[in-house]
């Protein structure tokens, strides 16, 4: 699987005066003005670096135009308005809210929902759905990590800019517990017990232990970070030859018994507490349906 596709382009004199959802349909490639409508509703066009959403704005010379399109924009309906918008969002799977007070709040995220805005969109993600919950024009949280829209699991966000500071600088320095369990292809080496492979030119750590063998068909492996950069448990399982089951992006077909998605979960999140230095740590198990999933492996195995 690709990114999101990206394409820009700066407007010239032809394009002066005209509105912006005209200008989007007629220089990108197979984009109807409809569809240009619906890319500005959902938040993937930026105009001299700012997202904009009017479609009747007009454009002038020399504006740099970026239009992002990739899984937002392909899952957005295909009709402009706030009808459209609405179905979208009703379409969104629950997420439970396991902890909250003054100054954060965690949640299970589900597979399917986006943590955060992204360069393809600023609507329907887990940070939208809960600022939303206050009255007001700013955003109520702050968006201290993230994981995969296909992965599950716990969640950290901030709701006051002292706990985001403290929260993400805990995150920068890796002084958090954070573990994953992953179904991983084929029989995974009993002998590695640590991963130490860069991501994206940085040092990165993951140490693993085996918490169940499915045969010779799959592995259950719970990951502990001990960095956090993107995608690493993903790619260090690649990197050993034993992707995570059901990653398009990195991994490969798993014929036996396709996963429903991803098989990634953030099953533990630890920290002390920003503001009363308390220690918390927050267990999330398996959801239905990878559990039920695994249960099928089983079955495959003997």
């Amino acid at each position: 699987m690709s990114g999101p596709e990206r394409v820009a382009f700066t407007v010239g004199d032809e394009d002066v005066g005209r509105r912006l959802d005209q200008v989007l349909a007629a220089r990108v490639p197979e984009l109807s003005r409809t569809q240009a409508r619906v890319l500005l509703d959902i938040g993937g066009v930026f105009v001299a670096g700012r997202r904009v959403k009017v479609a009747s704005r007009k454009v002038h010379a020399g504006e740099k135009v970026v239009a992002v399109m990739g899984g937002a924009f392909s899952r957005a309906t295909k009709r402009p308005g706030r009808e459209a918008r609405a179905e979208d969002e009703s379409r969104l799977p629950p997420h439970t809210i396991v902890f909250e007070d003054e100054d954060l709040v965690v949640v299970e995220k589900p597979a399917g929902l986006l943590a955060a805005p992204t360069p393809e969109s600023d609507r329907n993600n887990l940070a939208m759905l809960l600022s939303r919950r206050s009255p007001g024009p700013e955003p109520s949280v702050f968006v201290v990590h993230r994981i995969d829209l296909e992965t599950s699991g716990l969640v950290v966000f901030a709701k006051t800019a002292h706990a985001n500071r403290v929260l993400s600088e805990k995150f920068r320095t890796h002084d958090i517990e954070r573990a994953y369990l992953a179904v991983v292809t084929g029989a995974f080496p009993d002998d590695v017990l640590r991963i130490e492979r860069p991501v994206g030119g940085r040092s990165a750590t993951t140490h693993v232990a085996i918490r169940e063998r499915l045969g010779t068909l799959a592995t259950l492996l719970e990951c502990r970070l001990e960095t956090g950069r993107t995608h690493q448990i993903r790619l260090h399982a690649t990197a050993l030859g034993h992707p995570v089951i059901g990653d398009a992006k990195y991994g490969v077909p798993f014929r036996a018994a396709p996963a429903p998605r991803m098989a990634l979960h953030a099953t533990t999140l630890g920290f002390t507490h920003p503001s009363s230095g308390v220690p918390l740590s927050f267990a999330s198990p398996l959801p239905v349906d990878l559990a039920g999933w695994i249960d099928r492996l089983r079955r495959l195995s003997l």
